[in-house]
C-alpha cells in the first residue's frame, strides 16, 4: 500500500500497486466502491497481466482518508487522484475507470493531460442530473445531515449486496457529497470534455443498461463505444472476458 497527502492537512489518499511494464494502468472505482475489489480480478487476467497497475481509492472511500472539511466534488476527486499519480511518478497512464470514477478520470484528463494517454470508461456518468433511479440521484435527494443520520442506513439496506459490501466502507458524509457533486456535474460537462480530448478513448456500455445516449456524437468525436452483451452497469463482473479484451485494446 502507498499513500500521499491530498489536501495539505495530512489527509491521505491510498492505493495498492503491482509492478510491471510501463505505461501504468490506473484503476478508478465508482461511487461507494473500491478499486481493487472491482478491478483486481481482471487486472490479473492474461490479457492484462504484466503491466504496472495502481488501484486507487478516492477520498472518502475504501482505504483512503475521509476528511470532514473536503468538498468531494468531481474536481476535488480529480485533483486528489492527480496528487496520487504525481507521488507515484506516473505519466501518460491508461485510466480504467468505472461510473463516477469515469467522470473523475475525464476531469483529470481535461485538467492534467500529461497524466493520461488513454481512457477506458465503463458506464461513466457523462451528464449532470442523472435519472431519479440512479444511485447517485437517490443519495443526493437527501439533505447531508439527513443522509448521515438516516439515509446511509436506508441506502445500505436497499442496494444489492455487491455495492453494499464496499459502500459500508465509505464515509457517509463523503458519500453524500460525492453523489451531490456527481449529480451537479462539471463545467464544461463531462460529455463535452470527453468529446474534446485527443487521447485514446473507449466507452464500455452494458447491453442490459440500454442504448448509450449521444452515442453517434461520441463516435464522431473519436470515442470507441463498445456494447457488451449480457452485461449491466458492472461490466467487469458481468463479462470479465469482454471487459479485459476491451481494456487490452
Amino acid at each position: 500500500m502507498r499513500q500521499t497527502d491530498f489536501d495539505g492537512r495530512g489527509s491521505r489518499i491510498r492505493w495498492t500497486e503491482t509492478p510491471g511494464v510501463e505505461p501504468a494502468r490506473v484503476y478508478v472505482h465508482g461511487l461507494g466502491a473500491a478499486s481493487a475489489v472491482y478491478h483486481a480480478h481482471v487486472a490479473a487476467r492474461g490479457e492484462l497481466a504484466g503491466r504496472r497497475s495502481l488501484f486507487v481509492d478516492l477520498p472518502g472511500h475504501g482505504i483512503s482518508d475521509r476528511p470532514a472539511d473536503f468538498g468531494y466534488t468531481l474536481e476535488d476527486h480529480a485533483d486528489a487522484l492527480a496528487t496520487a499519480l504525481d507521488a507515484a511518478g506516473v505519466r501518460g497512464a491508461e485510466l480504467v475507470a468505472h461510473s463516477m470514477g469515469g467522470s473523475v478520470a475525464i476531469v483529470l484528463a481535461h485538467r492534467r493531460p500529461e497524466l493520461v494517454a488513454r481512457l477506458v470508461l465503463t458506464e461513466a456518468n457523462l451528464d449532470p442530473h442523472p435519472p431519479a433511479t440512479a444511485g447517485s440521484s437517490s443519495i443526493a435527494s437527501y439533505g447531508e445531515e439527513e443522509f448521515v443520520t438516516e439515509g446511509y442506513r436506508r441506502t445500505l439496506e436497499r442496494v444489492g449486496p455487491t455495492w453494499a459490501a464496499t459502500m459500508r466502507l465509505a464515509d457517509p458524509r463523503a458519500l453524500h457529497r460525492s453523489a451531490v457533486g456527481l449529480v451537479r456535474g462539471s463545467r464544461p460537462t463531462m460529455r463535452r470534455m470527453l468529446e474534446g480530448l485527443t487521447v485514446g478513448r473507449v466507452y464500455l456500455q452494458g447491453a442490459l443498461s440500454g442504448e448509450l445516449e449521444g452515442r453517434a456524437a461520441l463516435e464522431a468525436a473519436g470515442v470507441r463505444v463498445v456494447t457488451v452483451p449480457g452485461a449491466g452497469h458492472n461490466v467487469m463482473f458481468d463479462a470479465p472476458g469482454a471487459f479485459a479484451e476491451a481494456v487490452a485494446g
